[in-house]
């Protein structure tokens, strides 16, 4: 979970959110049952406390991209190849999460004939938050793992040209007690939508994070966002610059999910998902995706491997601590402690969120009115 400035924010209701999320997204073409899957997941992050990746991206990664024309408001899900196990489908660009949604429901149904199953996606968008579908495999009592390419943003150990994606590699494992395990992070020390929310709230990245093609660190949000798209900056693998501190271990595992994403589908990769086409122009992303469901009843039994799961993370979260630490986390908790705190508060909005929200109702003539115009 983030760490976030909540000076600036006002909380709106899940349901004016998730409200007016649908109603936007069908103006700009989604069909309505599209649009509550897009808008669940973006709320999702958000119940999480995963800002960079709910409402802070509602208008620039979904909406604008629709208005651009380089992701398709209606979505094609095709099956291109199917064995009892697995699938490949082609997303045409459509509505990621739609395509995501789809192909994790996919996996589960075939785990639940056959023990385990896996979908690879191709030709697909901005899927929002990994641990969204890795949960889905984990309510049926199944362990679920998914990962996505992205645009270059990686540079690999002893690089500095941004390669690869962030890459999550994702796991969802059921367990005994009020929330699941999920491990749900990219393949970078920080992802693109950090840095993001660091700019939109004035703040620098701080130093470590991102390189420039001297091999300098940057700092300064803003420009960190422009140099990752003109290719001067790259982020810096899970572990950091070069092998001291494991650099090379988050550049292996973010190439992991590069290959798991491109080659089971035949699919892009690399530079070829930078949105850019030959004259500068915006193009689709075409990006991959992949999901595995494995089911725990074809095991053990789901309640022998929740139980087991389950004492291994109270094993941990009860062993000696740091000095002047005052608590041992498991993945997934501090969400789920996240989720109790907000699920009647409502969705923390900032200043600059705001303004896009006012913008996108006042555009498409909707007319919901939110807490934050009444202050």
């Amino acid at each position: 979970m983030e760490n976030i400035n909540k000076d600036d924010r006002t909380y709106i209701s899940w349901e004016l959110i998730g409200d007016f999320m649908v109603a936007a997204f069908e103006k700009v073409g989604v069909p309505h049952d599209d649009a509550l899957i897009c808008a669940d997941i973006l709320m999702e992050s958000d119940r999480r406390g995963i800002e960079s990746h709910g409402c802070n991206r509602f208008k620039p990664i979904y909406i604008d991209r629709i208005n651009a024309g380089i992701q398709n408001p209606v979505t094609q899900f095709e099956v291109i190849k199917e064995t009892p196990t697995t699938a490949v489908v082609d997303g045409h660009d459509g509505m990621g999460m739609v395509v995501s949604y789809k192909s994790m429901n996919m996996a589960i149904e075939k785990a639940k004939k056959y023990g385990m199953g896996m979908v690879a996606v191709r030709n697909s968008t901005h899927y929002g938050i990994a641990g969204y579908y890795a949960t889905m495999a984990t309510k049926e009592n199944m362990i679920g793992i998914t990962g996505t390419n992205a645009r270059p943003s990686i540079a690999p150990t002893f690089g500095v040209e941004n390669m690869l994606g962030t890459n999550p590699l994702t796991f969802g494992i059921p367990t005994d007690e009020e929330f699941p395990f999920v491990l749900d992070c990219a393949t970078s020390i920080t992802q693109r939508g950090k840095i993001e929310y660091f700019a939109r709230s004035g703040k620098d990245t701080p130093e470590g994070m991102v390189i420039s093609r001297d091999g300098k660190a940057l700092t300064d949000s803003n420009q960190i966002l422009i140099d990752l798209v003109n290719g001067s900056a790259a982020l810096a693998p899970l572990g950091g610059i070069g092998e001291e501190l494991g650099g090379y271990k988050g550049y292996g595992y973010a190439t992991v999910v590069e290959i798991l994403s491109a080659a089971l589908q035949a699919g892009s990769y690399l530079k070829m998902l930078s949105g850019i086409g030959n004259r500068g122009e915006k193009v689709p992303y075409h990006l991959g995706h992949f999901f595995i469901a494995i089911d725990t009843n074809a095991f053990m039994g789901a309640d022998e491997f929740k139980k087991t799961a389950g004492e291994i993370l109270r094993a941990l979260r009860s062993s000696n601590k740091a000095p002047g630490e005052r608590k041992i986390y498991t993945a997934g908790e501090k969400e789920y402690l996240t989720y109790l705190e907000r699920k009647d508060k409502g969705v923390p909005i900032g200043q600059t969120v705001q303004k896009e929200l006012i913008e996108v109702r006042d555009r498409l003539g909707l007319t919901h009115r939110f807490q934050f115009e009444e202050d």
